[in-house]
């Protein structure tokens, strides 16, 4: 057996498994060519559709040993030679790393003295690298892959088996070239880069190490770390800092806010005092309403300032939709831009949910505004609503320009805004989204809407009020 095996890795004329029966029909026949193939096939486990390099190798070996035992060694490493050539290029010669294992793996019972110790000391060696808490592979110089760690087949979802001894640009994507990069790189370690593995998004850092000297066989090793936790956590640091700076400015804002609305809710309660026309009566009646509405604002800006933390108890009011939603629309009215859309609701007025009317009506009242600025003219706003299970559902949809998925990720975060300098402030959304969660509801974005070319539809999903909490209030209330 020794005496028919090459040692050296070279690459073979054919390219796949099914490539040797073709080759060898010249020699041996069509019906005697595919049987020795399908012969060392089974035996090596392989497929005919088997690319790999080293598995190739070992696939001609075994041929060649098969055919020694028919026709003798001599005329079977001729045959093999002819038809089923190496290519001698450029690359540089090496010894196959597979063989010489697979042989000490062979003969481990048949070593003594020094040799069982050093192979004892070899495979101590390639445990702890196949068993390294951090992904491993190694290349050699003609890019086919030598090793391929534990760590890294549970991060590439790739077993070891499946491609040890292919070819680097065989691998499935992204490795061919996140592995080329590291590769061509004249400075290591590349940190935290951008990969999607198994449908989701990974940040890796890669490491090379060029394997030189006198008694080396060439090749590079390279670590690949899982950095992926770590960029979430600096990102939310960086995030928090963020936040921070926008608390205390929110603070210092809400601060100058609220003594000019103090102001203005005093004038006006002191003009239904002195006069009894009843326009000036109902414009006094506003105003007051509206500095109420401000003031709710300015708290939770206040509340904002103080990192998310809730400034007022759990909402627990009974709230119909429809009421809130015809309130939010009557302010929506009040301005004079987007005269040019068209606003309707279709929402059941038995639908309740529990939570704070005002509250709500500031969300309803930003979305809206959002979604009638997204609108050109002609447009169409549509608020409708429905319940499921314990849950309503309280949707908005408009037929606008939609969301850019650019901002899409960052749409609730403060300050996020499509709109031009001046025009807004970024902070409605993020407002918006603290007041639902005080809810105990949740936010979902559908843009463009399912069936829809264009447009954008928010979902709002609140706690229903229950039956039995407004039976026990009306009891309590008639005692």
């Amino acid at each position: 057996m020794d005496a028919v095996i090459r040692s050296k890795r070279f690459p073979l004329e054919a390219a796949t498994a099914s490539d040797f029966s073709a080759h060898l029909a010249h020699a041996l026949g069509d019906e005697a060519a595919s049987r020795e193939v399908a012969r060392a096939l089974k035996a090596l486990n392989l497929t005919p559709q088997e690319r790999r390099p080293y598995a190739l190798r070992r696939l001609r070996d075994r041929i060649q040993a098969n055919l020694s035992g028919l026709m003798g060694p001599s005329v079977a490493r001729d045959i093999v030679d002819r038809y089923l050539p190496y290519r001698h290029d450029n690359t540089p010669e090496t010894d196959d790393i597979h063989f010489v294992e697979s042989r000490l793996e062979a003969y481990r019972s048949r070593l003594t003295g020094l040799a069982w110790e050093l192979d004892g000391l070899r495979r101590h060696h390639r445990q702890t690298l196949a068993y390294l808490p951090v992904g491993l592979c190694v290349l050699g110089d003609d890019d086919e892959l030598l090793m391929w760690n534990q760590a890294l087949s549970q991060l590439s979802g790739i077993s070891g088996e499946s491609v040890i001894g292919s070819r680097r640009d065989s691998l499935p994507a992204p490795w061919p070239s996140l592995l080329g990069s590291v590769l061509a790189a004249t400075t290591t370690p590349l940190y935290k880069q951008p990969v999607t593995l198994h449908g989701k998004d990974y940040f890796l850092t890669l490491h090379k190490a060029i394997l030189s000297g006198h008694d080396s066989r060439g090749g590079s090793v390279i670590l690949i770390e899982d950095h992926t936790e770590m960029k979430w956590l600096e990102d939310e640091l960086v995030h928090a800092a963020r936040l921070a700076s926008i608390g205390q400015l929110a603070a210092g804002v809400a601060h100058e806010i609220g003594n000019p609305i103090t102001g203005i809710s005093s004038l006006a309660q002191n003009l239904r005092y002195d006069t009894s026309d009843p326009a000036l009566l109902e414009t006094a009646d506003q105003i007051q309403q509206l500095t109420q509405r401000v003031t709710k604002i300015v708290n939770s800006l206040v509340g904002f300032a103080h990192g998310g933390r809730q400034t007022v108890p759990l909402p627990s009011s009974p709230v119909a939709l429809a009421s809130i939603s015809e309130d939010a629309l009557h302010l929506i009215h009040l301005a004079r831009s987007g005269e040019d859309v068209t606003l309707t609701y279709a929402i059941p007025d038995n639908l309740v949910v529990r939570g704070d009317a005002q509250r709500l009506t500031q969300v309803m009242v930003n979305l809206l505004s959002n979604a009638r600025d997204a609108c050109g003219p002609g447009g169409q706003v549509h608020i409708d609503a429905g319940c499921h299970e314990q849950l309503a559902w309280w949707r908005i949809t408009d037929n606008g320009q939609g969301i850019d998925p650019k901002v899409r990720d960052h749409l609730f975060e403060p300050f996020t805004t499509t709109k031009p300098a001046g025009e807004g402030t970024g902070l409605g959304l993020s407002l918006a989204y603290q007041i639902i969660a005080e809810h105990q509801g949740k936010i979902e974005v559908a843009s463009p809407p399912p069936g829809q070319p264009r447009g954008t539809a928010i979902t709002l999903w609140l706690p229903l009020y229950q039956q039995d909490d407004q039976l026990t209030h009306a009891q309590d209330s008639d005692c």
